[in-house]
């Protein structure tokens, strides 16, 4: 299916749905490198098939700080606060609901891991994981604690201040994503989120050291091939269903 065919504005709207919680995604690099659409949709489960932007599929790497994570009946100076890093490409189902499938999410809180392994059904792993800010430069680490203890070392320079990207762009095809779809015993479950258009910025990547694609059995070559930067966005969650549901 044509990029052109699949609906990317309706996921954009707020849900009518009641809300289910909140967070605050903050200083977000989104790290992209174009690989094989066959071997990437090889490892999609079957009933998720790999979205395209004009033939091209696309793997991202996102690191990011989470802030304000709670259910919607949790007061906010309680909800949590904690770095997290995604593997992640893009899918839709049947021609619908274009949205993200995660390989791995690293997270340096525990209770969240064990919370969205079990609530979510999300490849969580605990991580030690740091952020440095300084003079437009974003040093960023991390390290899956487990087996083989993949790392991320990457530094970013902050560019130029781009905006919301436009629909039908590169840029909008991979951050403006409202779709999650995960599988549990068999059974596709989606999940939605809201919020702003990202206000993107060009990045700069001045190093780059990355072993967590390749933990998920994603070959890459070399640092990212697109970087782009988001200051953040606060960000409304809503519930994850099947897709066979009522």
């Amino acid at each position: 299916m044509s990029t052109g065919e699949i609906d990317r504005i309706a996921p954009t709207l707020r849900p009518s749905t009641p809300v289910r919680g909140y967070q605050r995604w903050r200083t977000l690099l989104f790290a992209h490198w174009e690989v094989d659409a066959e071997v990437l949709q090889a490892m999609l489960p079957p009933q998720l098939t790999l979205d395209t932007f004009r033939g091209a599929a696309y793997v991202g790497l996102v690191p990011f700080w989470m802030e304000g994570v709670r259910a919607k009946f949790v007061p906010d100076g309680l909800g949590m606060a904690f770095l997290e890093t995604n593997v992640r490409t893009y899918v839709h189902v049947d021609g619908r609901d274009p949205g993200v499938y995660f390989f791995s999410l690293d997270a340096e809180s525990a209770l969240a891991v064990l919370g969205a392994r079990v609530g979510w059904s999300l490849p969580y792993y605990y991580a030690d994981m740091t952020r440095r800010i300084g003079d437009g430069v974003i040093d960023y680490s991390v390290k899956r604690i487990g087996k083989d203890e993949p790392r991320l070392d990457v530094r970013w320079e902050i560019g130029e201040l781009l905006g919301p990207s436009k629909p039908d762009t590169l840029e909008h095809f991979l951050a403006e994503r409202y779709f999650l779809h995960c599988e549990r015993r068999g059974r596709i479950y989606s999940g939605r989120v809201h919020h702003v258009p990202y206000p993107l910025a060009k990045a700069r990547t001045l190093q780059f050291s990355d072993q967590l694609l390749g933990a998920d059995g994603i070959d890459v070559s070399g640092p990212p091939q697109l970087v782009h930067y988001a200051a953040g966005v606060d960000v409304e969650i809503f519930d994850l269903k099947p897709r066979d549901a009522d």
